[in-house]
């Protein structure tokens, strides 16, 4: 494993961050999770990321418990706040209220006094901006968070609240989380220029496409039985977009590519991501111990520009790049 600076920050993160979206609580049983997060450590992966809302708050519940005896300096664990976790009107979004009740609750989940990272998990178009940098600023100076980032949030959302933070003296945001990978590049053209040059480090999800450019899925064909894509707890929604015979085509030309430099195609996705020297750390997913040991060979690959020329004429034709494309939920009615 190595190790990159999460920003600008003194604070550095492992390559390959574990993430616990759609599995823990909800894919696979609490043992399973402890394993898989204990494999992860073991790997000298040292960055959890999770959320609030994830498996409707079981997923910080599984592991906190699948921390329980390590040294809490060792790691680095993220959470998130934005997405409902309960049915109540204010159990939603980046008011204080909820801001300050959500970090609590997440903080008795996961068994710790506080948390590396606290991420908005999208921007909240109903509450001030000033009043949601204030209260993470109040959070920050309470001792219960240590860096703030966001989730998804465009260009001109990212510049308003840095203005503001350096208008009134609040701590500034460290890091953004996007999708982002060889199919999806929204953020290339306003998101990282503006965040290289104001010190944010990317900390991307999906960075395989949620899966599809392991090149598992065979263009024509049902998608194979347990995967993802037949996953109706929220995974086959979000991995839709990608499966289309012409994208899942243009994946299956990446598999020579791969074998060239002696990798599988995941770890080719993986590898692409950390080439761009914005992005501080990729997040996996894996519901077995022996996903994550594939997944980890990716970390300290350099890919040469003659290889990232063939990947891009391999699938350029498929790659969304349109930076509108990164958008949060309007408002209530």
């Amino acid at each position: 494993m190595e190790y990159r600076r999460l920003g600008n920050t003194g604070m550095y993160v492992s390559e390959i961050t574990y993430g616990n979206w759609i599995t823990h609580g909800s894919q696979v049983e609490s043992d399973a999770a402890v394993k898989c997060v204990r494999a992860a450590l073991d790997l000298g992966i040292t960055t959890l990321d999770t959320a609030d809302v994830y498996a409707g708050t079981k997923a910080e519940t599984v592991l906190g418990k699948a921390l329980k005896g390590v040294k809490r300096e060792s790691y680095e664990l993220f959470t998130k706040v934005y997405w409902p976790t309960g049915s109540g009107k204010n159990d939603r979004g980046l008011s204080r209220k909820h801001i300050m009740e959500s970090c609590n609750a997440s903080l008795k989940r996961l068994k710790t006094d506080y948390v590396d990272l606290y991420q908005a998990h999208r921007f909240d178009y109903e509450t001030p901006l000033e009043e949601t940098l204030g209260a993470f600023d109040d959070l920050i100076r309470s001792g219960k968070v240590l860096y703030i980032g966001f989730s998804e949030w465009n260009a001109q959302q990212i510049a308003a609240a840095l203005k503001i933070q350096d208008q009134r003296g609040y701590y500034r945001f460290i890091s953004s989380q996007p999708q982002y990978s060889m199919l999806w590049r929204v953020i290339e053209s306003e998101v990282v220029p503006l965040c290289q040059k104001e010190g944010i480090g990317q900390i991307v999800w999906s960075p395989i496409a949620q899966g599809v450019l392991s090149g598992k899925y065979l263009p024509g064909q049902k998608a194979p039985a347990g995967s993802r894509a037949t996953d109706k707890k929220g995974g086959a929604e979000m991995i839709s977009k990608f499966m289309s015979n012409q994208v899942l085509t243009a994946v299956q030309r990446l598999i020579p590519i791969a074998k060239k430099v002696d990798l599988t195609p995941a770890q080719l996705a993986l590898a692409w991501v950390l080439q761009n020297q914005n992005v501080s750390s990729a997040i996996i997913g894996a519901t077995k111990p022996s996903q994550i040991k594939e997944n980890v060979k990716a970390a300290g690959v350099k890919l040469d520009k003659q290889i990232l020329a063939e990947i891009d004429a391999a699938i350029g034709s498929v790659v969304e790049k349109d930076p509108a494309k990164t958008v949060s939920p309007t408002p209530r009615a």
